[in-house]
């Protein structure tokens, strides 16, 4: 039997980024948050110390910051045809658990979303026609436009401090940013990180090619910089211990070093580590939440009644919980009826690894997760598809975040796996590869979905959580033609002596989990306009439940051609400015149906 404590005005599962952020904004509304986190605390010192965190095997090998597969994990299959088995050992994705969530380790990518990517459906019906969709693809509008969002994509960036170069100033394109991005209202809160040299070639082939380079946006600040909460972070020192680490610099915009400090000893802030929700609790006409049901380290069973509850877990779990907790009609892949689960997508990833001649030397090891140039000109709509056999496209990019001893050994195709002739490899090659990375959207099917295994359980006893997944036909013949396109620059770059590329997404090729590809899962919990094709409206409010709202690339109809922290914590910003500015004094549902 739970133990019933006394009540609190919000809970929050996930102590993340926007769970942090959540208590943040909701705690300085004068409403007392309790923040339920499953993973161990977490604070700037001593957890991100030197040289604790530069330790490769610990945390770069063994995933220290990520989730425990021991105790949470899930089932995979590639199709309804297999029998979906659990994942035992992390791999494609690494969701991060304990205090700072994923974003703590995250490379610090600081994407917005193209406008047309918030309307994909609508975008592409008015341009092409109700043609160009595949039968199979289920892509949706988000329910809320560029426009809308823009104030909070600009408040996120100054809040985690983004460093890059503004290339549509209201309105107004500006040499060296991205001339295809949504126009910004103002200038990022940093400057460019400096770039490196195998980037300046990429650049210079990149404009030779007819592209349009800028460098990446980035959440690794290129000086030093005081957020709005107040929170000093320091310019990054291009160490390579970005992804996969924490910050030992302070230079990450991160929720420990941005958000955590500037929260803790407030007094309408209560952080329960080490505790995970079971469920979340409704009212006896299902019609609200009526708080969560959780256990501590010991076993102990509590129930924390809450008028509101956000669900701020990593985009699986979110999924997971509203399954578990019966919250939302699961998404039935048979009859294509039901939304949660519904639209689970990923990301699709190619590259080019490029070697250069004797001489060049590109010294891997001083590196920054979001440091490179990036072209934007083959993603999204940036071109033309209509006579292309697909949808979507993503950014080309060059860049350099680590040359750590024991995960970055580049060596060209063919060359034996181990042995002498491998070691010779590596030595005469780390210091001259370059590897161009193409990060490519992942349209939604009826077929790739998520729901709860029929035959494995969890420590707690709950079915896991069952991902079905394989890389869509759209998808494969997309990533080809982006091959291409990079292998273009490739061969414009100077002093190039081969390169050798990848595609995960060929055909002939299915999805697997085992080798790392990227932490990006979207979907499960989408937002939209129709409460029969997604979970959450607009305002990231349950359609069913009004006193819940989640948070996260859960809401994700299907994933675009970008690093999805950026929309995601715009996201964050706008349901949180709902709650607070209106949901608070007049509790229903902020869109009627």
């Amino acid at each position: 039997m739970a133990r019933k404590l006394p009540k609190t005005d919000v809970v929050i599962v996930g102590g993340g980024a926007t769970g942090l952020v959540a208590a943040y904004e909701l705690a300085h509304a004068d409403r007392r948050c309790v923040v339920i986190e499953r993973g161990p605390m977490r604070r700037t010192s001593p957890t991100l110390q030197s040289p604790e965190q530069h330790d490769e095997l610990r945390y770069g090998i063994r995933h220290e910051h990520q989730v425990d597969v021991r105790r949470n994990t899930l089932t995979f299959r590639n199709n309804r045809q297999q029998r979906a088995l659990p994942m035992r050992r992390l791999g494609s994705f690494l969701p991060g658990e304990g205090v700072g969530g994923s974003m703590m380790h995250w490379n610090g990518v600081f994407w917005r979303p193209l406008p047309s990517d918030l309307r994909l459906r609508s975008h592409h019906e008015e341009r092409y026609g109700r043609g160009i969709l595949d039968e199979e693809l289920t892509i949706e509008d988000h329910g809320v436009t560029y426009d809308q969002l823009e104030p909070y994509f600009d408040f996120s960036e100054r809040v985690f401090g983004a460093s890059g170069r503004a290339g549509n100033l209201r309105g107004e394109t500006r040499e060296g940013g991205n001339p295809f991005e949504g126009p910004r209202s103002s200038e990022y809160p940093n400057p460019p990180l400096k770039q490196h040299f195998a980037g300046a070639l990429f650049e210079k082939a990149a404009r030779e090619t007819g592209a349009h380079p800028f460098p990446l946006p980035a959440g690794n600040c290129s000086q030093e910089y005081r957020n709005p909460y107040g929170a000093t972070l320091h310019p990054c020192v291009y160490c390579g211990f970005c992804e996969r680490f924490g910050c030992s610099y302070f230079a990450k915009g991160e929720p420990l070093s941005a958000v955590l400090g500037q929260l803790e000893g407030h007094e309408s802030f209560d952080l329960r580590h080490e505790c995970e929700v079971l469920r979340v609790d409704k009212s006896a006409d299902g019609k609200t939440a009526t708080g969560v049901t959780y256990v501590d380290r010991g076993g102990n069973e509590y129930f924390q009644p809450a008028d509101l509850v956000l669900l701020c877990a990593y985009a699986l779990w979110n999924t997971h919980l509203m399954l578990v907790s019966g919250l939302g009609r699961p998404y039935d892949p048979e009859t294509g009826e039901g939304v949660v689960g519904r639209n689970y997508c990923y990301q699709t990833m190619a590259a080019c690894n490029v070697f250069f001649e004797e001489g060049v030397r590109t010294n891997p090891f001083m590196g920054a997760g979001a440091l490179g140039y990036a072209i934007d000109d083959f993603n999204g709509d940036n071109f033309d598809h209509s006579e292309l056999g697909f949808i979507g496209g993503g950014y080309i990019g060059c860049s350099q975040t680590n040359g750590r001893p024991i995960e970055y050994n580049p060596v060209p195709e063919g060359t034996p796996e181990w042995g002498a002739q491998w070691k010779r490899a590596v030595r005469d090659y780390y210091l001259r590869h370059a590897g161009l990375s193409i990060h490519a959207s992942s349209v939604a099917t009826r077929h790739n979905h998520l729901d709860l295994d029929p035959t494995y359980r969890d420590h707690l006893g709950r079915p896991l959580l069952r991902m079905t997944f394989d890389f869509p036909d759209n998808d494969r013949r997309m990533a080809a033609w982006l091959v291409e396109r990079a292998e273009e620059i490739a061969r414009a770059m100077e002093r190039v002596e081969r390169y050798d590329t990848e595609n995960r997404a060929a055909f002939g090729k299915a999805y697997t989990i085992v080798p790392y590809q990227t932490t990006h899962n979207t979907g499960g919990t989408i937002m939209g306009a129709d409460p029969t094709r997604s979970v959450v409206n607009p305002y990231c409010q349950s359609w069913d439940q009004h006193n819940v709202f989640v948070f996260g690339a859960s809401l994700f109809p299907q994933n675009l051609g970008y690093n999805p922290t950026g929309t995601l914590m715009g996201l964050a910003y706008w349901a949180l400015a709902a709650i607070r500015e209106d949901y608070l004094q007049n509790p229903r549902s902020l869109v009627s149906t």
